[in-house]
């Protein structure tokens, strides 16, 4: 083998090396021992009702599904990425992970512009609690189907994908692959157009039919944004927090 073949050869191989490398570099959003790295939504001060506790991120709530207001968002923004969290709830507990978050003065919560993927007890909560509202659902937009879920108490494991290149993303929950849906275009917007964010409803003046429908004009509009973590009036704790941009 000639001189040049082989340098070739060792050329690719090094590329190979750091695309393998670039795809499999993790970095972790908290650090299990300060809340650098995140605030309170619309904020530039962290909330004090999160700390953290055996390297775990933790709300300290009332557990009664009423006292919001303590949402928290990351620093920096995200296009592109997996996301790898676990998470633990109380009986009855409610909470959610947000990802595409965009702080809008005028909107006064995380979820009226980044989707949420669901972090509940689905054997205890009420209500909502159908296959649209259950975890790990992307929230009120693509109902699940059968699960491997861990009860209240013990952890569960959350792996999301978002690519806006495949416009694609996807939902893997303790090791199953749940299901996949899209970002944007025409599909995106009749999952929207049947969801409590519907704008049409709003707009053409009808009578909302979604029970627990919202006026959320900002909703899944950003290709970038923030990832987000719910205050829904319950404890709930956080822990393994990576992050992996494609």
């Amino acid at each position: 083998m000639d001189r040049m073949k082989t340098k070739s050869i060792f050329l690719l191989l090094m590329l190979g090396s750091f695309a393998f490398s670039q795809q499999t570099e993790w970095t972790y959003l908290f650090d299990g021992k300060t809340l650098d790295g995140w605030h309170k939504y619309n904020s530039n001060e962290m909330s004090d009702a999160w700390y953290v506790e055996n390297e775990e991120l933790v709300l300290k709530s009332k557990n009664d599904n009423q006292s919001y207001g303590n949402d928290i968002v990351t620093d920096k923004s995200f296009t592109n990425f997996e996301l790898s969290i676990e998470w633990k709830v109380p009986k009855g507990g409610n909470s959610g992970i947000f990802f595409k978050v965009v702080e809008i003065p005028e909107v006064n919560a995380a979820w009226k512009t980044g989707p949420e993927i669901q972090v509940l007890d689905n054997d205890n909560f009420c209500c909502p609690n159908t296959l649209y509202h259950q975890a790990p659902a992307l929230y009120d937009m693509k109902p699940i189907g059968k699960i491997k879920f861990n009860p209240h108490g013990e952890w569960n494991h959350l792996l999301l994908k978002v690519d806006h290149n495949k416009n694609e993303g996807s939902i893997t929950f303790n090791g199953d692959f749940v299901y996949s849906f899209p970002l944007y275009g025409p599909e995106w917007d009749e999952m929207v157009s049947r969801s409590k964010f519907s704008p049409d409803k709003y707009y053409e003046n009808l009578v909302p039919d979604h029970p627990y429908y919202t006026y959320a004009p900002f909703f899944g509009k950003f290709k970038t944004g923030k990832i987000g973590l719910q205050d829904h009036g319950w404890n709930v704790r956080f822990r393994n927090i990576k992050i992996r941009e494609l």
